[in-house]
């Protein structure tokens, strides 16, 4: 008899039973090169992963609210959505910002909504990260100007911003200029951070979006390394030390459900990424460590059944604490209908916090190393990931690949093989192509209101009545006169925020320089 073929969600054959793997005479040590078992050598024993909750929302004030409810239910760190203008450089006042203002996300257009969104809140005290990229730049010019006004100490401010435009052109689709000019603007934040930032991840190299426009787990690694590749490339081409540069790299993953697939995963693109760095000249350990943050996976959460995205999301955590993520958000239950309301926000919140204080899971440090299976499953991870890189590798690189279509066209063919496992029945989505029930959704949305673009208009006509146009103007110009040249943008456009340009107005001097990626 003809037994069914067992694959994981990336198409690595499952056997029926594991035995030992061929052994060698090297024991792999957590913290310790090429940390497959981790980067620390007592991970969560010595620290927590930082539980942080994305929010976003409105406008800066209602953001504000959600950040100190947030903070006083346990959560680590702060994790900012931005609206869809502010992440493609549009004023909420422009007409292509129409019906999206504080949609996905919140609407920052200034140095005030600045401001407001971290009202209460000290800079140096708390860790922050931004998922913005085409405009990461701006948005990290807003931080500075706020921690200055505070009288922080830049030294000592922490975060991330995404900073990733690679996976942009590849898989998300926010981008505004096109990818060289775009490659400057990134390795001017790495070289600016380097002397005033030290503390701060200059990007958050993200397989987060590629894993959701429909990659499998493979293709998550493989083109998210190199990306980060790209990225370091870019930066030792511009005579930055990869020593320096390469501590303040961070990486973004999925996790999705098949928790023995996510574990090795995790485990593979951090003994990849190890041996990557020291290849192109790393000698420092902590340039070669693949740090990151984990997500768990939006695209996994179904409109039907809520409820059961409870546990979904659970596996998800579980797979990320197993595989030794650094920081963690886990998605509210509502998600694939609305935003998340408070109540899911905080489920969500206290899922880590059974996790981390009831689980066992963060006792011993890499608790699935020596499963013949996991084991298994990370050796077929490097060595599928790998050969993909290889292809990236023959077309030129990253950049090139992404021109070409290549990676676009890998995740397309993923998503689609996908989609159609789950309309055949061959894949099971409970809830949704079996165990149906006829359901009336009782789960309340929490909806935008639309009178938001006008608060933001209001915020915004205010703002220009009462600044130094003839600063403004003389800012502006010399943003643009940059660009054309080869010195940092970054500190010009952190006076340009502190003269109280707009963050569509920063955009706009760089566009007409830099053109538009079409």
């Amino acid at each position: 008899m003809n037994e069914k073929l067992v694959c994981t969600d990336s198409g690595i054959e499952i056997k029926k039973v594991y035995y030992p793997l061929p052994t060698t005479d090297v024991i792999e040590m957590p913290g310790q090169f090429p940390y497959t078992r981790g980067v620390q050598s007592d991970m969560y024993r010595g620290k927590l992963w930082t539980m942080r909750q994305y929010a976003g929302f409105s406008t800066a004030e209602e953001s504000n609210k959600r950040y100190h409810y947030l903070l006083s239910q346990g959560v680590m760190g702060l994790s900012v959505a931005f609206d869809l203008p502010t992440q493609i450089g549009y004023d909420s006042d422009h007409a292509l910002s129409e019906g999206e203002v504080g949609k996905v996300g919140v609407a920052i257009d200034s140095l005030e909504d600045m401001e407001i969104l971290f009202q209460g809140i000290e800079l140096e005290k708390v860790s922050t990260s931004m998922t913005i990229n085409a405009t990461g730049f701006i948005l990290l010019a807003f931080y500075v100007a706020l921690a200055k006004k505070q009288g922080a100490d830049l030294t000592k401010i922490t975060g991330t911003i995404q900073n990733d435009i690679l996976k942009e052109y590849a898989a998300r689709g926010t981008y505004i200029y096109p990818p060289k000019p775009s490659m400057r603007i990134i390795t001017d934040i790495f070289e600016w951070c380097s002397q005033a930032l030290p503390k701060w991840n200059t990007i958050s190299i993200s397989g987060y979006h590629i894993r959701e426009a429909g990659s499998t787990a493979v293709q998550e690694v493989a083109f998210t390394l190199a990306n980060g590749k790209a990225y370091v490339a870019a930066a030792l081409a511009k005579g930055l030390d990869i020593n320096v540069f390469g501590k303040r790299l961070s990486f973004f993953f999925n996790a999705h459900n098949h928790l023995f697939e996510e574990v090795a995963k995790f485990r593979a693109a951090r003994k990849m990424w190890a041996q990557l760095m020291k290849s192109m000249g790393a000698t420092d350990e902590k340039a070669m460590m693949l740090r990151f943050h984990t997500q768990t996976g939006g695209a996994t959460l179904t409109a039907q059944q809520p409820l059961n995205n409870i546990a979904r999301v659970t596996i998800q955590s579980l797979a990320s604490v197993l595989g030794g993520t650094q920081s963690l958000h886990t998605n509210g239950y509502d998600e694939a209908l609305s935003l998340p309301t408070e109540e899911a926000a905080r489920i969500a919140l206290r899922t880590q916090q059974i996790l981390a204080f009831e689980s066992g899971a963060p006792d011993t440090v890499d608790p699935l190393a020596g499963s013949y299976f996991v084991e298994s499953l990370t050796a077929n991870m490097i060595q599928e990931a790998s050969a993909l890189m290889e292809k990236i590798e023959a077309m030129g690189g990253a950049v090139e690949a992404i021109e070409q279509g290549f990676m676009q066209d890998e995740i397309a063919r993923s998503a689609y093989t996908y989609q159609r496992n789950i309309e055949s029945g061959q894949k099971i989505i409970v809830g949704v192509n079996k165990f149906q029930i006829a359901e009336t959704n009782k789960v309340p949305p929490f909806k935008i209101d639309d009178s938001i673009q006008q608060i933001q208009t209001e915020k915004l006509l205010k703002l220009r009545a009462k600044r130094d146009q003839l600063k403004v103007t003389t800012v502006l110009e010399k943003i643009a006169l940059t660009a054309t040249t080869n010195e940092n943008l970054m500190p010009i456009v952190i006076e340009a925020v502190e003269n109280l340009c707009t963050l569509g107005e920063i955009a706009d001097s760089l566009r007409k320089v830099f053109g538009e990626h079409r």
